[in-house]
């Protein structure tokens, strides 16, 4: 018998999950003072071990076993939140042995967008690419705003690539690409077994209109590389080989300037293959074309009103990139971008009226901790009833 006015004693497992035990509010109100040495609460326990005295008390969900689950949420989370949003202190890299600085980037946003999507690091190689194929740089002169690029498929003076369905990848740009790229004026291009109704020519085979030397470099010295012995092999050159001196006979080699075709495409112009030489030096190379640079020097051009801009945001700090929608100039100041730079008020209050997603998540992350502790108090003050 009972006395009247006592209630049977409650077991543990007829608690309801809707009582809230006195002081919760309290403990609410003062957890956030606990919050930061949770990180380190978390940090000088094993996590291995917590995941192992869950598992030896498989029943019910253990305090251990939800401090497991409070540290991976205080741990992973966060370290989640950085790998996310990575902010750009920089936009300079490097590939093999060259730095790749304004305006060419490797990563999306940096750089101008007159040259975005252009190099690439493969294997420590830094690759120029283009509708035309792929180059491997090999040079990038800041200073005189320059690219040396090759070309594997690409003939020299030593050995001569040719096929009937063309060799090598020429030189083709994208219409919106060119007002920032173009190959140097004093690069030539040597086309190479063009047939009589190739393009250059235009339906007159006999003519060699387009055909010119550029910058001391052209088809007379070429012909006369070694190259040429042996693909002949050991034989007699077909006289006026270089212009086609036989009637109706389209020229052997054919040296033209970029600016004449604008687009170096080999297999449209029916060619077998090609070369390319460049001359840095006002005067002519020594030892003909054996003394050449092979390869295709291109250079960009950036407008005027870019210098003006890039140099103001360095100038504050900031890492000069573009926005990858409108690809309108912007300045990269670490975790938020400007106009105009890192110091402009107008951006600056902009960016404080924003909510920044970073405190953003870490205010959410402390929430949910504050609720789980709250949990781990009231579940072990009930576990004692």
């Amino acid at each position: 018998m009972m006395p009247p006015n006592s209630s049977p004693k409650r077991s543990k497992e007829s608690i309801s999950v809707a009582a809230s035990p006195p002081g919760v509010h309290t403990l609410a109100r003062g957890v956030a003072h606990f919050l930061p040495s949770l990180a380190l609460t978390c940090s000088s326990h094993d996590l291995g071990s917590l995941s192992a005295s869950r598992a030896m008390a498989p029943g019910r969900p253990s305090p251990a076993a939800l401090l497991l689950a409070l540290c991976s949420v205080a741990v992973a989370s966060p370290a989640a939140a950085a790998a996310a949003n990575v902010p750009i202190t920089t936009c300079r890299s490097f590939c093999g042995n060259i730095t790749v600085d304004y305006p060419f980037a490797l990563r999306p946003g940096c750089g101008h967008a007159g040259l975005r999507d252009l190099l690439f690091c493969i294997n420590g190689a830094l690759m120029l690419h283009l509708p035309s194929g792929s180059y491997r740089v090999l040079d990038v002169d800041y200073t005189y705003r320059g690219l040396t690029l090759h070309d594997p498929a690409m003939s020299d003076c030593r050995a001569l690539d040719r096929s009937p369905r063309g060799r090598g990848n020429g030189f083709v740009l994208e219409p919106w690409r060119e007002p920032f790229l173009a190959v140097d004026p004093d690069n030539v291009f040597l086309l190479l077994g063009c047939r009589a109704t190739s393009p250059l020519f235009q339906g007159f085979p006999d003519r060699h209109l387009p055909c010119r030397n550029v910058s001391g470099m052209g088809c007379e010295d070429y012909l006369g590389c070694p190259a040429w012995d042996d693909y002949y092999d050991g034989g007699r050159r077909p006289s006026g080989a270089a212009y086609g001196a036989a009637a109706g006979a389209p020229p052997e080699c054919c040296a033209v300037p970029w600016g004449a075709i604008r687009a170096v495409n080999v297999s449209r112009l029916e060619c077998e293959g090609y070369s390319s030489a460049y001359s840095l030096a006002p005067v002519r190379a020594a030892g003909g074309a054996a003394g050449w640079a092979y390869g295709i020097r291109a250079s960009w051009a950036l407008p005027e009103a870019n210098r003006g801009f890039c140099g103001a945001c360095r100038a504050t700090g900031g890492a000069c990139g573009h926005d990858m929608e409108s690809h309108a100039d912007l300045c990269l100041c670490g975790d938020w971008n400007s106009t105009s730079n890192c110091d402009s008020s107008a951006d600056a209050a902009a960016r404080s009226a924003a909510p920044r997603p970073r405190a953003a998540a870490a205010a959410l992350r402390w929430a949910v901790l504050a609720s789980g502790l709250a949990s781990m108090w009231w579940y072990a003050s009930m576990s004692k009833l």
